[in-house]
């Protein structure tokens, strides 16, 4: 006859059915605990389940820009390189009545493949006005409270201005910041906007007409 199935000793079968529970339960929760030891449960691809990420990273990707900030900004990212970036001269209006201001804003486009950063503040920009080869206003002769705030862009991405320049239709000079400038002829007469940005010129200007 089986001792397994029918255990001898002068214990009742019961007591030893017991201890022969206990220990085959204590066989599996070694087996167990040394399964947990060889593969640790959340890891994948033979990375620590609780990988922390790398000194200096935030975890989260940099903002990216929908306007062009009016204030001091940094931003994270490579940067751009002058041949990704098309800026474009822009106006409000096409032609603007007598005593109507232009509203003078710049476009930045990111025409590469990846994202990168560009230092777009007030400090970078120009803004030149010129009637055929005579330069009548440029936003750095008399500019003040100037930022650096750097954007990025994402490729296929355009961003603008917050706010845009209001040219008082006179001509500028370093020398006349503090003084009663003479007003730009006008009655039709045609005007050309450039800008730059961080040494990047508009492939273009932006004509536009003062009545």
């Amino acid at each position: 006859m089986s001792t397994f199935k029918n255990p001898v000793g002068p214990q009742p079968s019961g007591v030893y059915w017991r201890r022969r529970l206990i220990v085959l339960l204590g066989v599996i929760a070694v087996v167990v605990i040394i399964v947990l030891i060889l593969v640790r449960p959340g890891a994948s691809n033979g990375e620590p389940a609780d990988k922390k990420p790398a000194p200096g990273s935030t975890g989260t990707p940099a903002a990216v820009a929908t306007s062009i900030p009016t204030s001091s900004a940094t931003a994270d990212g490579q940067p751009c390189k002058p041949g990704d970036v098309k800026v474009e001269a822009v106006t409000d209006k096409d032609v603007y009545a007598a005593g109507e201001l232009p509203q003078l804003s710049v476009a930045l486009t990111n025409t590469g493949s990846k994202a990168c950063t560009i230092d777009a503040g007030t400090a970078q920009q120009v803004f030149t006005i010129t009637s055929g080869s005579e330069v009548y206003w440029k936003s750095t002769d008399c500019q003040t409270d100037k930022v650096d705030a750097e954007v990025l862009l994402e490729p296929a991405k355009t961003i603008s201005s917050k706010a845009p320049i209001t040219w008082d239709r006179t001509r500028s000079d370093p020398s006349t910041c503090q003084a009663n400038r003479e007003q730009v002829p006008a009655g039709g007469a045609s005007y050309h906007l450039e800008t730059t940005v961080s040494g990047v010129k508009s492939s273009e200007t932006k004509q536009f007409i003062l009545q």
